[in-house]
């Protein structure tokens, strides 16, 4: 079950909304499991991860997009407002969705850690289980400070059923409806 600020949250989703959309630029701002949270700036080994995949994203699957930073309505009912650091979609399919996009059709989505203190619970658990209880196929975590890339499947009662974690170097083949192999040698150059 969600942890208990989902039954009382912060906020209401409407209330979030309204204060996420007049936030400056500088800031982004996520409701995780009814809690107001900040999404630190990437820096720029985060922009070359994503940018890696993104590469492989669109050799493999052209039909396919990886989207940054897109608003994604996620957990149990669609109550939480996430943005994972990519959502790989069907070409043009958040075509006429506001801010905050249903991810019936999101096929995957990604997150690559940043290095604060908040990192563990917001990406390894609050996200993940956020993706899984919308029915996300596959959540991709790559965690720079373990120098690994986790691939969570299968979502089933809000949960993943499967998670593999792979060092980097490792070749891994994302199950479908993805169904990409991803040449993680690169992301050593990456690792700290």
């Amino acid at each position: 079950m969600t942890p208990t600020s989902a039954h009382r949250p912060q906020m209401l989703v409407e209330d979030f909304e309204r204060i996420a959309s007049s936030a400056p630029e500088t800031v982004t701002l996520e409701l995780i499991n009814g809690k107001l949270e900040v999404k630190p700036v990437p820096d720029g080994d985060h922009g070359e991860i994503y940018m890696w995949l993104l590469e492989q994203c669109m050799q493999q699957r052209p039909d396919l997009r990886l989207y940054p930073d897109r608003g994604l309505k996620t957990e149990g009912y669609r109550q939480g407002r996430s943005r994972p650091d990519g959502a790989l979609a069907p070409r043009r399919h958040f075509t006429g969705y506001g801010e905050w996009a249903d991810p019936a059709a999101v096929l995957m989505t990604v997150e690559i850690t940043s290095y604060d203190s908040d990192t563990d619970l917001r990406d390894r658990k609050e996200k993940r289980d956020g993706y899984a209880a919308a029915d996300i196929p596959v959540y991709l975590l790559v965690d720079r400070n373990e120098s690994t890339v986790v691939v969570y499947s299968e979502p089933r009662g809000g949960k993943y059923r499967i998670h593999r974690s792979y060092p980097y170097g490792d070749v891994i083949k994302i199950p479908a409806p993805v169904g990409v192999t991803l040449e993680t040698e690169e992301l050593k150059d990456f690792a700290n």
